[in-house]
């Protein structure tokens, strides 16, 4: 009896210094993996993985995470809102994460907002998105950070400018941030077009371009593909031999199809929060690894960035809760999310808006050990909040 006694306790003490019980925390990943830009899908997912590779022994004991990973097929706001209702209702996930599509964030807003889940913005960047639920934090950026300092330098460099952007949120934003900085800073606009978002013909546009004579062409469309089309009927209709700069936000030079543009990416100047020829140690490092895993041909891109950023904050939360996620605490620490060391340099959110805070860069495009990249140039603005809700504050 007295070892039986003995032999009980003993097994009492170490179940004791064990974790009562495994915690698998659920995310559910929504992004694009086909339709328009399901290209870009993959570095996202990629970008988180490899943080969570990176830092998986900072997990409390006995935690786990599991991504359960859904395509949402581009722009396609009612299959982004019934993925999420069945990832919150079905699949019970802790929170929601991912998006490249703005539509798509929107739509998944209210559920969020229901079912108090937590939801992780990693590229979709109109400026109101996080006032549509108290449940989302963004981690990517916002068109406005970019094209706002874009419009404040152009003013400076370029008598006229026209703008020429995807007819969608994000192109809206940067029109209207471009239009307002540029004629604050003393510039003149010469023209504004907005062209469909999908399967859209450059040709007549960058027509109307070239008639109205400006010094530069500001565009923003949604980047990959699509990018490399407006570089192309940019090129074939000899704009810049007639003198039009091409500028815009970083979407339009993305590091990932800078090989595919060819030589008339050369020159071309961008604001941006990324570039994957940046020569921060952080970055650096991040290449490097993204190469390791993912291939020696391989770069990774703004979405790879906001899928890492993402999941570093997602990280937080879990070990500061020591992986019992309460979505009310959850939320207060991702408003209070600090990295003096991401690849893209010092990144915060900001607690009055959940929008993320970040440095903004001016890029040209160069050749660098015989391949195209996005050279940063200077820092156009460091530690820039949203300038949309820094400028409607009421």
């Amino acid at each position: 009896m007295k070892k039986i006694l003995a032999l009980t306790a003993a097994l009492g003490l170490a179940l004791g210094a064990a974790p009562a019980f495994a915690q698998t925390i659920k995310i559910g990943f929504i992004t694009s993996y086909s339709g328009l830009n399901g290209n870009l899908g993959p570095y996202m997912e990629r970008g988180m993985r490899l943080y969570l590779k990176e830092h998986q022994k900072e997990l409390p004991p006995g935690v786990n995470i599991e991504f359960l990973i859904r395509d949402d097929t581009g722009p396609n706001p009612d299959k982004a809102k019934q993925l999420a209702q069945e990832l919150i209702v079905r699949d019970k996930v802790n929170l929601l994460a991912g998006v490249i599509f703005t539509p798509n964030a929107m739509a998944m807003a209210p559920l969020a907002t229901e079912a108090k889940v937590p939801f992780v913005i990693m590229n979709a960047g109109t400026a109101v998105i996080t006032t549509r639920s108290p449940y989302i934090a963004r981690l990517s950026f916002t068109l406005w950070q970019s094209c706002y300092p874009l419009g404040q330098w152009a003013a400076k460099r370029f008598k006229r400018a026209y703008t020429m952007v995807s007819d969608f949120g994000p192109g809206h934003d940067c029109e209207d941030a471009f239009v307002r900085a540029s004629k604050e800073a003393g510039g003149e606009v010469a023209g504004t077009v907005r062209v469909p978002l999908v399967n859209p013909d450059f040709i007549p546009y960058m027509q109307r371009v070239k008639d109205a004579k400006p010094d530069a062409l500001m565009v923003f469309i949604p980047a990959g593909k699509t990018a490399t089309a407006v570089l192309k009927a940019f090129g074939d209709l000899g704009l810049a031999k007639s003198g039009v700069k091409l500028i815009g936000p970083g979407d339009v030079t993305t590091d990932e199809e800078l090989e595919n543009m060819g030589e008339a990416a050369l020159g071309v100047l961008t604001v941006h929060h990324y570039s994957a020829a940046a020569t921060r140690p952080a970055n650096q490092a991040f290449v490097a690894a993204w190469k390791r895993d993912y291939g020696a041909s391989e770069t990774p891109n703004f979405v790879a960035v906001g899928g890492y950023d993402g999941m570093a904050a997602i990280m937080y939360a879990i070990k500061e809760q020591k992986g019992k996620l309460d979505p009310d605490r959850t939320m207060e620490l991702l408003k209070n999310f600090k990295d003096p060391n991401s690849p893209r340099g010092p990144i915060s959110v900001d607690p009055a808006t959940r929008d993320i805070v970040q440095n903004e860069y001016l890029r040209e495009v160069r050749r660098v050990g015989g391949k195209l990249a996005n050279v940063e140039i200077e820092t156009v603005g460091t530690a820039v909040k949203d300038p949309w809700k820094e400028l409607n504050k009421k």
